[in-house]
């Protein structure tokens, strides 16, 4: 089993990559193969809305694409992996425009025939739910506000997650990033840690 992990914030070694970090390990330890996908560190470029991925060759797992970034190595693991545990901090009440440029190129992973324009494009290779995601979502603002700061960045995920036939099991925000004690911060490196278990059991659970 391989679980992949995105982190959307440019600060590879902050809060939210230290809950990304501990729910891949979470992950392993229950038996995963890990990969964590720093995205300030990769090539990906502005989808420019052409079309031409997600309209031609039906018969490819990834759609073509005329930008010549990281982006198609990145889908060819995203889509032979079991697993996947994404963390962003809020921007502006959303996610990163790391994280966001991502998933707009996860267009790729779609294919709509030209004469059905106006339609949902279907996943080129549906999990069948048997494949599972976790998100985490750090935020300056305390638990208290998760609905307005934390909501819609989960939302952010979720159209893509149908399309895909992809399951959550895990919906994380950590609020008051900035002002967690060191004992408080812990905990919630813990609940990522289990985060990361809980996903592995739930992709196991979905095969039997």
């Amino acid at each position: 089993m391989r679980i992949l992990g995105f982190l959307g914030s440019p600060h590879v070694n902050g809060k939210s990559a230290k809950l990304l970090k501990k729910a891949l390990e979470g992950a392993a330890s229950a038996g995963a193969e890990v990969k964590k996908f720093d995205l300030i560190k990769m090539n990906i470029k502005y989808c420019s809305g052409c079309g031409v991925c997600f309209t031609t060759k039906p018969e490819l797992k990834i759609g073509t694409c005329g930008l010549k970034d990281d982006a198609l190595e990145i889908f060819k693991e995203y889509v032979a992996a079991d697993g996947y545990i994404y963390a962003s901090p809020v921007y502006d009440v959303f996610v990163t425009a790391l994280m966001k440029t991502f998933l707009e190129r996860k267009i790729m992973l779609t294919y709509r025939p030209k004469e059905e324009s106006g339609k949902i494009p279907e996943s080129r290779c549906p999990a069948l739910f048997q494949k599972k995601a976790s998100l985490i979502v750090t935020g300056n603002c305390i638990d208290k506000y998760r609905e307005v700061m934390g909501d819609p960045c989960f939302e952010a995920y979720q159209g893509h997650f149908m399309i895909e036939q992809i399951d959550t099991v895990d919906q994380m925000y950590c609020g008051g990033i900035e002002i967690l004690t060191e004992k408080d911060f812990n905990k919630k490196l813990e609940e990522a840690f289990q985060i990361g278990i809980r996903i592995v059991r739930e992709i196991k659970k979905s095969r039997q």
